[in-house]
């Protein structure tokens, strides 16, 4: 089948069924298609969620039917990316499609909303299922941008950073048609035309959702099917802990890496803290903490991050979007230690704004982080960058334009034509 075939959704009697399908590599790909799922009216919408995994501590208090699918797992995903190695080679994409088709056969689903799912961009239009992508806007061949940033691949430790940063503009094409590739011959064996390159295949679908504003993330030419839903907020149901209430007069850090962030990095983080007059938590989302704490950094597994970014001078953060956005929203400014693309596009605009800082994670020693710590601690240019943008977002509300999403295109009748992008 091509790329271009007419799609209409299909329609009952029965609630509509929304298959939402996370490939959970970050905490990040699953916590936001949770976040959209919860707010869907119950009464009009059968949700079904599909993933490698349901944590409790995320699926708690949800009612969708579970569908676990297979996933590569993180640890070793993480790694290629770290790597600069593709993480979807065809063989792996191949099993994705099998799996997919075989949900869609057992749910058959009005509409499916994918999250960083690549395989979604052969087994929904082979399936003739209407697909909606989310996808940050930094991705978007649409968005407004200068340059790429420079991600921290091996190849920057071999040659350093400035004659990296030189040549990349000529590599970037050939790395992302490279990484673009597995997809795009998984297409052509299902008889489907090429996508394109990698910024292409990442938002190919019926509609692409931006979970981002368009005063940090701007576009341009943006096609209709494509739109924004703003900022799509998260955080644990747990215990503001008893540091954050008692931090007193000095400024309070809040330290998080994620599900994905270089655990390299933490040591020279808490280095830099140790040194500093400032009361820190560590937010370890479960994975590795040190034996040893400076007696400023208190750590827990899990925080309502919306509350203590809300309470916090700055956030020092892996550099990705969902923490990231999170402090933006309270008007906190964020200091981003990055190693991926993602995480460096993420800071970038978050940078160009004037909200935050980067250390690039190859550098990211005590001194360095020590410095630009204390510079925007002292500098109000950074909070008021960072509370500008929470004004800003204040007009968005995730939640109703999603609604209003699913409401408008699975109406009776709506027909849709997949993509052709490239």
């Amino acid at each position: 089948m091509g790329g271009n075939l007419p799609m209409t959704v299909r329609h009952s009697a029965r609630r509509t069924r929304v298959l939402f399908l996370a490939e959970n590599i970050t905490l990040a790909q699953v916590v936001r298609l949770v976040s959209l799922a919860r707010q869907l009216d119950a009464s009009r919408y059968e949700v079904h969620f599909a993933c490698a995994d349901f944590e409790p501590l995320i699926f708690r208090g949800t009612h969708f039917r579970q569908w676990p699918i297979h996933t590569v797992p993180r640890v070793d995903a993480l790694r290629r990316v770290q790597r600069g190695e593709r993480v979807y080679e065809e063989a792996i994409l191949r099993r994705y499609v099998e799996d997919d088709l075989r949900l869609f056969d057992a749910v058959s689903p009005d509409i499916v909303i994918g999250d960083f799912r690549l395989s979604l961009s052969i087994s929904a239009p082979f399936a003739r299922v209407p697909l909606a992508v989310l996808i940050n806007a930094y991705w978007s061949p649409n968005f407004v941008r200068k340059e790429f940033p420079l991600p921290d691949h091996p190849i920057v430790q071999w040659v350093g950073v400035e004659r990296a940063k030189k040549y990349l503009p000529q590599a970037l094409p050939f790395a992302f048609k490279h990484f673009a590739a597995p997809v795009n011959q998984l297409r052509k064996r299902y008889g489907m035309q090429s996508i394109g390159s990698l910024l292409e295949v990442l938002t190919y679908g019926n509609y692409t959702l931006y979970p981002d504003i368009p005063e940090l993330c701007p576009t341009q030419d943006l096609p209709a099917s494509h739109r924004y839903l703003g900022w799509i907020p998260w955080s644990p149901v747990s215990e503001l802990p008893e540091v954050v209430r008692e931090a007193g007069k000095l400024p309070l850090i809040y330290v998080t890496l994620g599900s994905s962030g270089d655990l390299a990095v933490l040591n020279a983080i808490l280095r830099a803290l140790s040194e500093m007059p400032v009361r820190a938590i560590l937010s370890t989302a479960g994975r590795y903490v040190p034996t040893e704490l400076p007696e400023n950094v208190t750590a827990v597994d899990y925080v309502p991050g919306h509350l203590v970014a809300q309470r916090s001078a700055a956030v020092i953060t892996n550099g990705g979007s969902s923490t990231g956005y999170q402090a933006l929203a309270q008007g906190t400014p964020v200091l981003g230690i990055p190693s991926n693309m993602d995480q460096y596009l993420a800071m970038s605009v978050i940078e160009g704004q004037g909200a935050g800082r980067v250390v690039r994670g190859g550098a990211a020693d005590a001194r360095a982080i020590q410095s630009v710590l204390h510079e925007m601690l002292q500098n109000d240019t950074y909070r008021l960058a960072a509370s500008r943008l929470q004004r800003a977002s204040s007009a968005y509300d995730c939640h109703s334009a999603f609604s209003e999403f699913i409401g408008e295109v699975t109406k009776p009748g709506v027909a849709s034509d997949i993509q052709t992008c490239g």
